[in-house]
Order: structure tokens, then C-alpha cells, then sequence
């Protein structure tokens, strides 16, 4: 359920990957929120003084001027700090924004903004892992490699649009960065176990050729798992929802939001429901 906005005054963080990449649209962006409402810009120039300016914004309203992985920090941030609860976050959208649109923000920085100033807050699930790190969107294991990026995943349910929506959004992210992608392993059939709220849907003795995980809303996660596939016949995916995901398996990697991680044995995920909140558009 989404619930409007009360503070007109706006702390507007610029993040300065954005700066670099498109400072016209960054300068489009400052303009229409200064215009709309009582704006304090900052300017930080790397992670420390990006937390820094966050932690200090008080009453105000937080707007972060930049790409997805300036929102995932954003949120992160917040909820190391158990702060999530009380803030809702803004985003305008610059550089590598595909995040942020499958959420719903609106791409362009006109658009973006005039939502910030009009829209209301809308409360999303949130996956928490047992290290304290978060995924706003999906999860996938192992992390796919730029050449891989325009394969859709297979078996979504197709009651589930706004699922296949986030994947292929997810998915085009990877496109743009073939240099940092080229230092993660080619995916290949792996070893896993994977248990909804303790129940096993795979083992280690069943190869797998990938997992995905997604808050799927009303508090549970949807999970998909592709299994080996045989000579001649592609094996029928496995799907399941549950609360808590734990995955087990040898030294694996993970592609969270648009972030490798690991590698790692074990991981664990829970859905924590409506954990944060992010403006959009209303309805119509």
C-alpha cells in the first residue's frame, strides 16, 4: 500500500559516478527538485562522505541522483543502520538505471523528479543474507557473464509479468560492463543444496545449471531452479516461495541486484515484508 510523502524539504544526494557520466541530466534533475521543493544538494565525492551526508539529512527527505548501485548502497546503508523503517528513499535515475526502472521509477530525469515532488511512498519486500547485505530485485547463482545477457531465464511463471519484467530489466544491466563481467567464471552445472523455510528442493547429488530468487511480495520469495538438462530434453525448472532461502554448495558466487559477491559456502536469505520504501508514481 503506498502512503504520501510528508516532508517537502528534500536532501538531494548526487552521486559522483553521475556527475561524471551525464552531468546534464544530473543538472536537469537539480533543477526540477529545486523547483518543486526546498532542496539541500550534496555533493560527495566517494562512499564515506555518500554515508556521511545520508546519516546527517534529518528531517528531510533523501533523494539520491545516481545509478543503481548508488540506490543499493543507499539501502543498505539504512538498513545496517536500522533506519529503513522511518525513510522513505527517492531516486532519479543516471547512468546504469535498469534496477531502479523494474521497481518502477520512471527512466529520464524529468519524469524521475516531477515523481519525487508528486508520487507516493510505496513499501517493498527486501532480501536480507546472513552477512547483513540486501537485494532489492533478484538474485541469481552463479552471476551470469556479459555474453550470457541476452538469454532470458526460463520457467518464470507466466502469472508473474512483473517477475519476468525484473529479470529481463536485471539481465540488460549486465550488457554495458563487459570489462568488469569478463573476470567472473563462465556459469556450468553446480552442486547445491537449496532449502525453502528448511525444506530441501534440490541436493548436492542433482547438478543444477542455475538458481534465481526474487522478493515476490506478501513476504515470501519466489525461487526458480534449473536442473541439468539431459541429452535432447530440457529438464522442467523447479519453483517454490517460502520466507527463508539457504543455499549450500562448494565455493559459489552470486550476482545480487547488479553486485557479485562471494565466493561462499553458505548463504542465507530472508524476506523481511515492506522493510523499505521507495517513491513512485500514483497509480494512473
Amino acid at each position: 500500500m503506498a502512503t504520501f510523502a510528508t516532508s517537502d524539504q528534500l536532501l538531494v544526494i548526487i552521486d559522483p559516478a553521475a556527475r561524471q557520466r551525464d552531468g546534464e541530466s544530473v543538472r536537469i534533475a537539480k533543477d526540477v527538485l529545486s523547483a518543486g521543493a526546498t532542496a539541500k544538494v550534496c555533493l560527495p565525492q566517494g562512499p564515506e562522505e555518500f554515508a556521511r551526508a545520508l546519516g546527517r539529512r534529518g528531517s528531510r527527505r533523501p533523494v539520491v541522483v545516481g545509478d543503481d548501485r548508488a540506490l543499493v548502497r543507499a539501502v543498505t546503508l539504512l538498513h545496517r543502520r536500522r533506519e529503513l523503517a522511518g525513510c522513505a528513499l527517492s531516486v532519479v535515475p543516471v547512468g546504469v538505471t535498469a534496477l531502479a526502472e523494474s521497481l518502477g521509477v520512471p527512466a529520464g530525469p524529468v519524469a524521475a523528479a516531477r515523481a519525487v515532488l508528486e508520487g507516493a511512498e510505496r513499501r517493498l519486500d527486501l532480501l536480507v543474507d546472513d552477512s547483513d547485505g540486501v537485494v532489492l530485485s533478484a538474485l541469481g547463482i552463479p552471476p551470469a557473464p556479459a555474453r550470457a545477457a541476452a538469454v532470458e531465464p526460463v520457467g518464470v511463471p507466466t502469472g508473474r509479468p512483473w517477475l519476468r519484467t525484473r529479470y529481463r530489466s536485471l539481465v540488460r544491466t549486465l550488457a554495458p560492463r563487459p570489462t568488469r563481467l569478463t573476470t567472473v567464471p563462465a556459469p556450468g552445472p553446480a552442486r547445491l543444496r537449496v532449502e525453502v523455510d528448511g525444506k530441501t528442493v534440490v541436493d548436492l547429488d542433482q547438478p543444477v545449471e542455475a538458481v534465481t530468487v526474487a522478493p515476490g511480495g506478501r513476504g515470501a520469495a519466489t525461487v526458480e531452479i534449473r536442473p541439468l538438462s539431459g541429452p535432447g530434453a530440457e529438464a522442467t525448472p523447479l519453483l517454490a516461495e517460502g520466507r527463508r532461502v539457504t543455499v549450500t554448495g562448494a565455493d559459489f558466487r552470486y550476482r545480487a541486484d547488479a553486485v557479485v559477491s562471494g565466493p561462499v559456502r553458505r548463504r542465507e536469505w530472508t524476506v523481511r515484508e515492506g522493510a523499505w520504501g521507495l517513491t513512485l508514481p500514483l497509480p494512473g
